[in-house]
């Protein structure tokens, strides 16, 4: 069974829509799988229709950053991490409304780094960018504005070659701080939905990680056992950047602690990855086995 439960889509900071994903995916052969696009779930309801009717198993997915600090690391500052909601009600109104919230602060974000972009073009002589050019960036997605779609339009404009050298160049310096979700929050918005959470990613060494605090694996899960699982369900295992110990140090953690073990390929198809994570199929199992449906 090919599965993979981390896809993002246009909605966030993918490169196809929907439809495009669950045709690509059928090609795959991939048999469960689920969309987690960055703080928004505009497209579940899609997604699910036109996966079910391709005869693929499918849950409902979104991927949210979360404000998070230990007092052990970095003295204390936040940082952020990225938590994966799977099977919840996607119509319900507490987790709708909130992820209006985060998306309306997205768009001021955007606008404030854009501001900040022009103070960098100013100094370089690099002609400063309109609001014309950030209603281009807003009609280039079908969701929410992110960092990656500024990233794609200063490369359509030229400035940079590629959204690496964007981010490097002049993202990072010019960033914005994120919505201030808390951990608490997330736990409780997606399971009042009916759904699970999970840590997403934990030892990715290029993502929104347990990295941002500790390169340790065993320092890691002691952060895990000490501040999140009261809120958490499981972890993300199986990932694209994991390595062969990263995935072997989660899966026992998460046998030790009775936790959902999840797993995907983190696709934003830029090159299209879907379903190249090897995940075992018992992956499956956990959320369907009580439903009778395995």
């Amino acid at each position: 069974m090919i599965i993979d439960l981390h896809i993002h889509s246009r909605n966030s900071d993918g490169k196809l829509a929907v439809n495009g994903i669950v045709k690509e995916a059928k090609s795959r052969n991939i048999m469960f799988m689920s969309i987690t696009d960055h703080d928004s779930i505009s497209c579940q309801k899609e997604f699910l229709q036109l996966a079910t009717a391709e005869g693929i198993r499918c849950i409902s997915g979104v991927e949210l950053n979360v404000t998070f600090s230990h007092p052990q690391y970095r003295e204390g500052k936040e940082v952020n991490l990225d938590f994966l909601g799977y099977n919840f009600d996607v119509e319900n109104k507490e987790l709708t409304r909130k992820l209006q919230t985060i998306a309306e602060y997205r768009e001021q974000r955007a606008q404030k780094i854009l501001n900040n972009l022009n103070v960098e073009f100013q100094k370089e002589g690099i002609e400063k960018l309109t609001a014309a050019d950030f209603a281009a960036i807003q009609e280039s997605i079908d969701g929410v504005l992110a960092r990656p779609h500024i990233a794609d339009y200063l490369v359509k404009k030229g400035i940079v070659k590629t959204r690496q050298e964007a981010f490097d160049k002049y993202l990072v310096k010019c960033d914005v701080q994120k919505f201030p979700l808390y951990l608490p929050e997330a736990s409780k918005l997606v399971r009042d939905a009916g759904g699970k959470l999970i840590l997403a990613h934990p030892n990715d060494p290029h993502g929104t990680s347990l990295v941002s605090l500790t390169k340790s694996l065993d320092e890691q899960t002691a952060i895990i056992e000490n501040s999140m699982l009261d809120y958490i369900d499981g972890v993300e295992c199986w990932h694209t950047r994991h390595d062969a110990l990263s995935t072997e140090h989660y899966t026992n953690f998460a046998k030790k602690h009775h936790l959902l073990m999840t797993g995907g390929s983190d696709c934003h198809q830029k090159p299209i990855v879907m379903g190249t994570v090897n995940i075992p199929p018992f992956v499956a199992g956990q959320f369907f086995l009580n439903k009778g449906q395995l």
